[in-house]
């Protein structure tokens, strides 16, 4: 029987959600602190170990009942059911943002600010390791 068959292969869910949510193998690997490789077996896994699927879960911003009830079929009637409701109402003309914009962009500055200053102490702490190497011969 193939995984796409089989209704309960933990691992084939979390590969299908991960791809909904446009996720590579390698950024669902980051997250998790593993390699590629790694997730790539963990998806070929019938069952996966309650503790390493909380984790998993956490990462795909799931879950972990999204991830055992997944099912290809449900997903297609929710996305149809919401095509239709968007289509069916007056979307668009009543909604309201919930949060300032410019304090989302403002957000972002910020932690672009911080990760450029940890590269920057990330170099020079290179920097300095070399000069400590080129200054011990």
């Amino acid at each position: 029987m193939s995984t796409l068959t089989k209704p309960n292969h933990i691992g084939r869910k979390i590969s299908r959600i991960r791809e909904l949510r446009d996720m590579k193998q390698e950024a669902l690997a980051q997250a998790l602190g593993t390699n590629q490789q790694a997730i790539s077996a963990m998806e070929n896994s019938e069952t996966i170990d309650d503790e390493k699927l909380v984790e998993v879960a956490k990462a795909l911003g799931v879950t972990v009942e999204a991830i055992k009830n997944f099912s290809d079929e449900a997903a297609i009637n929710y996305f149809n059911s919401f095509h239709e409701a968007v289509h069916n109402s007056h979307f668009g003309s009543n909604n309201h943002c919930t949060f300032n914009p410019l304090d989302k962009l403002m957000e972002t500055v910020e932690e672009n600010k911080k990760l450029y200053e940890r590269l920057l102490k990330a170099e020079q702490d290179k920097i300095e390791y070399l000069e400590k190497l080129l200054n011990q011969k």
